[in-house]
């Protein structure tokens, strides 16, 4: 099996970083992660990474003049560790266009809602403020519209009585930790794969089960 090299880009924390370290420490798992990459040298994330083996670097934004001139050096290190894949887990920096069409295809990103609902932030706030009795999480490719690509995989979650943003975030962030690994093994896998602007699957999945709310 050919593991593809994987680098994940943070600014913080990095607990979905975790979560995708400790899939790819399986031998089974499609995908290596090589390189952890910050923009921000504080990140929490970046000591985590290093205690797990994991090579790091940081590329500073405020150091550099553009933000071509700040992906052109993320270029380097990402091609200097002979990167396949990026996972964006927290990187709070917009891209511009062209390096996400340099990446096209190879390049996702987790979301903590049901898109196309609730793009950009506050999105379990928005969720309370309208109502729904369902939200969850989406991963897909990353396209220049904001939270707006391809989506590979989402999970759901009941929203309950009583439910704040933070609780629900704490119930919605467990499904995090769960779908972004599963969506990195289907696309490292070529279980899914970004073809005309869509998801393409190449097997089918169980489409019995059913999140009912209330239940």
């Amino acid at each position: 099996m050919t593991r593809r090299r994987v680098a994940i880009l943070i600014s913080g924390r990095g607990s979905n970083m975790v979560s995708l370290i400790e899939a790819a420490s399986r031998p089974d798992f499609p995908a290596g992660i090589a390189l952890v990459l910050s923009n921000r040298p504080d990140a929490a994330g970046l000591e985590r990474a290093a205690a797990a083996g994991i090579a790091t670097a940081v590329v500073d934004h405020k150091a550099h003049p553009t933000r071509e001139d700040f992906e052109q050096a993320m270029e380097a290190e990402l091609k200097a560790h002979d990167i396949a894949f990026i996972c964006l887990a927290g990187f709070m920096r917009v891209l511009t266009d062209g390096f996400v069409e340099r990446w096209s295809g190879r390049m996702i990103n987790i979301h903590p809602s049901l898109l196309p609902l609730y793009r950009g932030t506050q999105t379990h706030r928005r969720a309370l403020e309208d109502g729904v009795l369902v939200h969850g999480c989406t991963v897909h490719f990353v396209v220049p519209e904001l939270d707006a690509g391809p989506i590979i995989a989402q999970a759901a979650v009941p929203v309950v009585p009583g439910d704040t943003a933070d609780s629900l975030a704490a119930r919605v962030i467990v499904q995090e930790h769960v779908l972004y690994p599963k969506a990195l093994r289907m696309i490292c896998d070529g279980t899914a794969r970004l073809d005309n602007g869509r998801v393409a699957f190449t097997r089918g999945w169980n489409a019995d089960g059913t999140l009912h709310s209330p239940g």
